[in-house]
């Protein structure tokens, strides 16, 4: 078969609504991807449905079906998407109805079988299936597949694998749809969102990403002709290092392996992607379990002009004195002071710091009423100035996500085809379990000269983000010189005190020569993830900007 034209227009739940239309109105398309799922949804949508049980999928996408349904079949585009979150039989019996209602004859499928048992306080329980379920329910004539917990590329690697017919044994050509997926599945990251090297281009509305896919599992990614953005190979290289790790990229279908990707510009908004390597997929599957961690609250605490630091000490000594004079003490109080505050300002905000305070417990009235009265309290009795940017409320339940490896027997991935028949998708032929790679030779490093200190995102780009309690930072040289030269230059220890707030955690350094990257991975940065808000950037996704700031003694030849 030809190229399969593939765009995605979903990166998270609660992305641009109006991005199904744009994608399916503004060029050619085979399949459009939607990916509704982050680890924080899961546990959002299973607090949905302890309100409601057939509840539990994203409710956005449903309303994006009310027009989308319709451009979808003129236009002959199938829908494949993992908005059904907890419940995706629920979301095809409502994508039905809907049909129904508009009279648009589409067939519908979805996929079941990532739910696991819950233990005891696990709110909900899910592997990550691949995307043999996506293909067979394609292959059965589906015009929407309707996934719950898949791997994010499994929206790509499904369709992909039906188009081209792959067998479960194409390792390098589903490791190219992985490494293609990677790259769509946030949506407009690739396409110059959230980019380090912003200022030279017009990103205010970046345009959503596509792949062409070849048989051979290469691709180009690119957008439609008219959205805004750009796609080179800093875009795309930035998302390949978006919350990944070691080399190898390990995933239900197959082991991708990142440090073979190589990235050629292929013209204006088309950057190639080629040579990626597979191997058979791990004897595991991973899986998330949410559960509630706990009730969490906070009060930021405004301090303006003098003396910030004897105020912060001030209001700190008291709050805690409220708190030893009371039964119910939270179990963990914590406090930061952000100096946002500048001398002789000419406006009161720019002359004030912030001082968070961020309290949490296993029970509500620890956080709420203990909080509160301590703080309010002070209103008329504490430093100079005093005031703060809301009053704390009652405290909120705050979840908890934890990734675990499971049997691949304790998961049955089920296709449900159009018709109702159900269709067990077969474990891989053979498994090959995960094994660090060994760290290539680096470059020589640049000849000695003269130096000069600038901060190092004069030259390299960067890209943070969160993998449960876990973060990590991706940064990339934009030339061999500058590769050269980084590679050399910051390893762990170099990091670790560019950022000191890494530098009693596990640093592992991972080498991407073909990328001209390093990734670091930061374990337990995030303490219980993204949900518990341990850090004033619970999702670490500012952390790569922070260490761009950071200056050091830079070449000049680079600069």
């Amino acid at each position: 078969m030809s190229l399969l034209r593939i765009g995605n227009a979903s990166g998270f739940y609660g992305d641009r609504f109006d991005a199904v239309r744009e994608m399916l109105t503004g060029g050619r398309l085979d399949v459009l991807t939607g990916d509704y799922l982050a680890e924080l949804t899961l546990l959002i949508l299973g607090r949905d449905q302890l309100k409601d049980p057939a509840t539990g999928y994203a409710k956005t996408f449903l309303r994006q079906m009310e027009e989308g349904l319709g451009l979808a079949h003129d236009r002959g585009v199938r829908i494949v998407t993992n908005a059904g979150g907890l419940n995706p039989a629920a979301l095809a019996d409502a994508l039905r109805a809907l049909a129904a209602r508009l009279g648009v004859p589409v067939r519908i499928a979805h996929v079941e079988g990532d739910r696991l048992p819950a233990p005891e306080g696990v709110l909900s329980a899910n592997a990550y299936l691949g995307g043999g379920g996506i293909a067979a329910a394609l292959a059965a004539g589906a015009d929407v597949v309707v996934t719950g917990r898949v791997t994010d590329a499994a929206l790509v690697t499904g369709p992909a694998q039906w188009w081209h017919g792959w067998g479960p044994e194409a390792y390098d050509q589903l490791a190219g749809a992985v490494v293609a997926g990677h790259v769509l599945e946030c949506g407009t990251q690739a396409t110059g969102g959230n980019y380090a090297f912003f200022t030279g281009h017009d990103i205010r509305r970046p345009g959503f990403p596509l792949a062409e896919i070849h048989v051979d599992g290469s691709s180009v990614i690119t957008k439609h002709d008219g959205t805004g953005g750009l796609v080179d190979t800093g875009t795309v290289t930035a998302q390949l290092l978006y919350e990944t790790g070691p080399a190898r990229y390990a995933g239900p279908d197959v082991t991708a392996r990142l440090d073979t990707v190589r990235l050629t510009q292929d013209g204006p908004d088309r950057v190639r992607i080629d040579g990626v390597h597979g191997e058979a997929p791990p004897p595991t599957l991973k899986a998330g379990f949410n559960r509630l961690g706990g009730w969490r609250n906070e009060v930021v605490f405004v301090l303006t002009g003098l003396d910030i630091d004897t105020k912060a000490a001030l209001v700190q000594d008291q709050i805690e004195d409220a708190f030893t004079r009371t039964t119910s003490r939270p179990a963990e109080v914590r406090w930061e002071l952000a100096r946002t505050d500048r001398a002789d300002a000419d406006t009161e905000e720019t002359a004030s710091a912030l001082l968070r305070l961020v309290v949490r417990d296993q029970g509500p009235e620890a956080v709420g009423r203990a909080l509160s009265g301590a703080a309010v309290e002070l209103a008329l009795g504490s430093y100079p100035g005093f005031h703060v940017t809301a009053p704390p409320g009652k405290g909120a339940p705050y979840g908890v996500f934890e990734a675990r490896y499971v049997d691949r027997s304790e998961a049955t991935h089920v296709a449900v085809l159009p018709d109702g028949r159900r269709e067990q998708v077969p474990e891989p032929v053979r498994t090959r379990a995960l094994e660090p790679v060994p760290e290539p030779a680096p470059p020589p490093p640049l000849p000695a000269g003269p130096v000069r200190r600038v901060p190092l995102g004069r030259i390299v780009g960067a890209r943070s983000g969160d993998k449960g309690g876990d973060a990590n930072v991706g940064v990339w040289a934009r030339t061999d010189d500058a590769w050269r030269w980084l590679v050399h230059e910051l390893t762990v220890d170099r990091l670790c005190h560019l950022l000191p707030e890494i530098g009693q955690l596990s640093v592992t350094r991972h080498m991407l020569p073909n990328l001209r990257a390093l990734n670091f991975v930061v374990t337990g940065l995030l303490g219980e993830g993204v949900a518990s808000q341990a850090r004033f950037d619970p999702q670490a996704k500012a952390l790569g900007e922070w260490l761009r700031a950071r200056e050091l003694d830079v070449p000049e030849v680079l600069l």
